[in-house]
């Protein structure tokens, strides 16, 4: 398993809780996050509990405040540890229909722009073949952040999104 460390203020200062599982609500152990320290393994944190809100996909490192990982706000109550991105191998094919359906783009690395790798703005399904990926609705990975496993996700609100915008996306490993 891996271990995080969550701190209530900045600069890692403040109430903290050291986590090193899946957790689906943290609200008993913190109220807001300021600051955290990814000791190992890969995270996705989620806004709300339960595995919901904004996503924030990180790898090991220490970051001061929450724009350090991209965050919208000081607010994060789950998290889950990333399982099985060990291996040499990563792959996903993108559609422009839901259902699998349409025009289909293939990848396995990571995209800075979608739109000048795959001439594509919107990716209504896929499918995640090998390996995880984290999906950013802006180019240059920034912007909202989903977290995607191995799987089929048969509609952009399978992931977590509002909308089919993907502006970017790169694989996710385990250091």
């Amino acid at each position: 398993m891996g271990k995080i460390v969550f701190f209530e203020d900045v600069n890692f200062q403040g109430r903290s809780y050291e986590c090193s599982g899946d957790c689906l609500d943290l609200r008993s152990y913190f109220s807001r996050c300021n600051s955290l320290k990814v000791d190992s393994g890969s995270w996705v944190l989620y806004e709300h509990p339960n595995y919901t809100g904004y996503q924030y996909v990180l790898s090991p490192g220490e970051y001061s405040d929450h724009h350090k990982w991209m965050g919208f706000n000081d607010s994060i109550k789950s998290c889950r540890f990333i399982k099985n991105v060990y291996g040499k191998s990563w792959k996903i094919r993108f559609y422009d229909k839901q259902d699998f359906g349409g025009q289909a783009a293939e990848y396995g690395e990571d995209c800075p722009s979608v739109y000048e790798a795959l001439k594509f703005r919107e990716f209504y399904s896929c499918q995640v073949m090998d390996g995880a990926w984290v999906l950013y609705a802006q180019p240059n990975y920034r912007g909202y952040q989903y977290f995607l496993e191995r799987g089929e996700y048969h509609k952009y609100t399978d992931w977590g999104a509002a909308s089919p915008a993907v502006g970017s996306f790169r694989m996710i490993k385990n250091f």
